[in-house]
C-alpha cells in the first residue's frame, strides 16, 4: 500500500500534489493508495482554544474530493488524546501494521508524533523501518508564500473567497438544508432562501454580499448571497446565511442547497430603510450580472 497521512482540510492545491504523486506512484507500482486521515481536528482535541476552530471541508465532503481525485482508499482514524500521545515511530508503525503500508508520501511540511517531529526527521525514521519514502514540493501561492489550510481559512474570514478559492483550486462552498425565515425579503421583492448547515464545524465566509452559484432542485442557478446579522431589520447578534437566488420563486423550505462563492461584493451595511436597501440590493444585483457577463465561463456562456 502507498499511503499519504495528514489531516487534509480544503484538500487544497497543495494537498493536491501530495494526492496526484501518491496515485502515480501507486499506479507505478502496481500497488494501491490510500490516505489516512484522522476526525476531529488534532487542535479541536489538544487546544481548548482552538476549540472554535471552524473547517474548510466536512468529513465527507473530504472523503469524497480524495475520491474523485483518484484514491483507492479513504481511512479515518479517531483523534483523541491517547491518540495524540503516539511518537512518529509509533505511528508508522500503526500503518505498515494496520494498512500495510510499505510507500508513504510526506509533504514538504508534514509533522507526526507527540515527539513533533518535521519531515526530514519522520523520513529517516520511516526509511530506518523499512519504509520507501516519497517526498513532494512546497506549493507556493501567488504571492509567494506556501498554501496551507490556515492560510485559506483567513481568506475566508476575512471575505476573500475569490483569493481563498485559488488556493483550494476550486469555488468554497457551503451546503445546508432551507429553513424559514421571516419572509421581509420577499416583501421587497428579493425573496431568500435560508440556509441551516449541515456541518456547523464548517467555516461560514465573514460577514457581507456575495456573488454565489447556486444548487437547488438538481438546477445551477446564480444569486447573491448575504452572510450577516441583518443589521437593518433589527435582527439581533444571530448570524444568518440568506440568499436571494435570481429568476427563481419556487418553494424549497426542507430541501438540499449548496453554495459557491465566487467573489465578495460589499460589507453588510445598516440602512435607514427597507425602500434604501432595496435600491442597494438592485445594485447588487446588476454588479453580479456584470461579473456574470464579463466571465462566461462562469455560466458557460449564459448572458442575462
Amino acid at each position: 500500500m502507498v499511503v499519504a497521512t495528514g489531516f487534509f482540510d480544503g484538500v487544497h492545491v497543495g494537498h493536491r500534489l501530495v494526492i496526484q504523486q501518491l496515485v502515480e506512484a501507486a499506479a507505478v507500482r502496481g500497488d494501491e493508495s490510500m490516505v489516512v486521515t484522522f476526525w476531529p481536528h488534532p487542535r479541536n482535541v489538544l487546544q481548548k482554544e482552538a476549540r472554535s476552530l471552524r473547517l474548510l471541508t466536512t468529513l465527507a465532503e473530504k472523503k469524497q474530493m480524495l475520491h474523485d481525485l483518484g484514491v483507492d482508499h479513504v481511512e479515518v482514524l479517531q483523534f483523541t488524546k491517547d491518540f495524540s500521545s503516539l511518537t512518529t515511530e509509533d505511528y508508522l508503525r500503526l500503518l505498515m501494521e494496520k494498512y500495510s503500508a510499505r510507500t508513504i508520501l510526506l509533504g514538504y511540511d508534514n509533522r507526526m508524533g507527540s515527539d513533533a517531529k518535521g519531515a526530514d526527521e519522520v523520513a529517516r525514521t520511516a526509511e530506518m523501518l523499512g519504509l520507501e519514502v516519497i517526498r513532494t514540493d512546497m506549493v507556493p501561492s501567488e504571492k509567494g508564500y506556501a498554501v496551507s489550510s490556515t492560510k485559506i481559512r483567513e481568506r475566508i474570514e476575512e471575505g476573500d473567497v475569490a483569493g481563498a478559492s485559488s488556493m483550494l483550486g476550486y469555488g468554497y462552498q457551503l451546503h445546508g438544508v432551507v429553513v424559514a425565515g421571516n419572509r421581509l425579503g420577499r416583501t421587497i421583492g428579493f425573496p431568500t432562501a435560508n440556509m441551516q448547515l449541515y456541518e456547523p464545524l464548517k467555516l461560514v465566509p465573514g460577514n457581507g454580499v456575495y456573488f454565489v452559484k447556486v444548487e437547488a432542485l438538481d438546477r445551477k442557478l446564480y444569486g447573491m448571497c448575504n452572510i450577516g446579522c441583518r443589521p437593518t431589520v433589527g435582527a439581533g447578534n444571530a448570524r444568518t446565511i440568506e440568499t436571494n437566488i435570481f429568476d427563481f420563486d419556487e418553494d424549497i423550505y426542507g430541501l438540499d442547497l449548496t453554495v459557491t462563492f465566487v467573489a465578495r461584493i460589499r460589507e453588510e451595511v445598516r440602512f435607514d430603510s427597507l425602500e434604501d436597501l432595496k435600491m442597494q440590493l438592485e445594485k447588487d444585483r446588476d454588479e453580479c450580472l456584470t461579473i456574470l457577463n464579463c466571465h462566461p465561463e462562469l455560466g458557460e456562456g449564459t448572458k442575462y
